[in-house]
């Protein structure tokens, strides 16, 4: 449980499960580590690999971008317009929705990623968002892969940014996760995040900042409350039951030293007022033993 206070009053509660597989077994968890989510941007990781497999000329930055969720910052988008270029596409061709525009979307760099690999197969771009479309459906055997199951039994419904997003359950997350870097292309990507975690999202972010502690961890966060990281063959996954980010952070700084590793400053999370003044903070309440 993660208390948010305001002054010396708690004036909301998150439960968080989290869990850790190491060699597809579960080490450690709290709360439920069969609890069915949706991957959402936690995907990106592996939906990047048939891109990183097929142009072998992509640098850090565009496969990092590719794996992003980001904040439309200016050194963000220079490498998406760099994918839409080797895709011989530009923004109008993006299928995801303008906030505010189209390359601005946080999802842009997975998109321009997507186009690439339509042109490098001779897909059609039109509808590559689709669910039939060739391209997603290179994306669901990507995914089932790395989780190990087959690809009819996952439940699919539609991402924020209009591509297909798979359930599985919080295990399976971690054992995909777990997997990344032994996956075809898996290492490339998380190199790249790891040399580029400000292009993932950015300060204060769970991903970018568990990422800039070192020690070789891979993270990517998805909406609804979703974080999924890895290291030295350890996959780890935090779900926010009531869909809040917020609690994302001081969860993690709670769980890992479960796992025997540091933290760092990521349980500082303050809560600020409009004028930036610190009026209270996260904290974590208890760990709530497995189920």
């Amino acid at each position: 449980m993660v208390e948010a206070r305001r002054g010396d009053v708690v004036e909301a509660w998150h439960r968080v499960h989290a869990v850790a597989v190491s060699e597809g077994t579960v080490v450690e968890a709290c709360g439920d580590p069969a609890l069915l989510t949706y991957f959402r941007s936690s995907a990106k990781p592996i939906q990047a690999l048939p891109i990183v497999r097929a142009q072998d000329d992509l640098d850090q930055a565009e496969i990092a971008i590719a794996c992003a969720s980001h904040l439309h910052r200016p050194d963000q988008l220079e490498p998406v317009h760099r994918l839409l270029t080797k895709a011989e596409a530009t923004q109008d061709d993006l299928e995801c929705g303008p906030e505010p525009t189209r390359i601005e979307h946080n999802c842009s760099g997975k998109h321009a990623a997507m186009l690439l690999l339509c042109r490098v197969n001779g897909w059609p771009t039109e509808g590559y968002r689709l669910a039939s479309h060739p391209c997603q459906r290179a994306m669901l055997a990507e995914v089932a892969a790395a989780a190990d199951v087959e690809p009819g039994s996952l439940p699919t419904a539609v991402d924020g940014c209009g591509v297909p997003t798979y359930a599985l359950t919080l295990e399976r997350m971690a054992k995909a996760f777990a997997r990344l870097e032994l996956l075809d292309g898996g290492l490339d990507v998380a190199d790249a995040m790891r040399a580029r975690p400000e292009l993932i999202r950015g300060d204060g972010a769970a991903d970018t900042e568990l990422m800039r502690l070192g020690g070789g961890w891979v993270a990517k966060g998805g909406a609804e409350g979703l974080l999924c990281a890895a290291r030295d063959g350890l996959g780890i996954v935090l779900k926010v039951e009531d869909g809040a980010q917020r609690p994302i952070r001081s969860s993690l700084a709670a769980f890992l030293p479960r796992l025997g590793f540091e933290t760092g400053d990521l349980a500082d999370v303050p809560v600020e007022n409009s004028r930036g003044e610190v009026v209270g903070e996260l904290r974590v309440h208890r760990i709530a033993a497995a189920r």
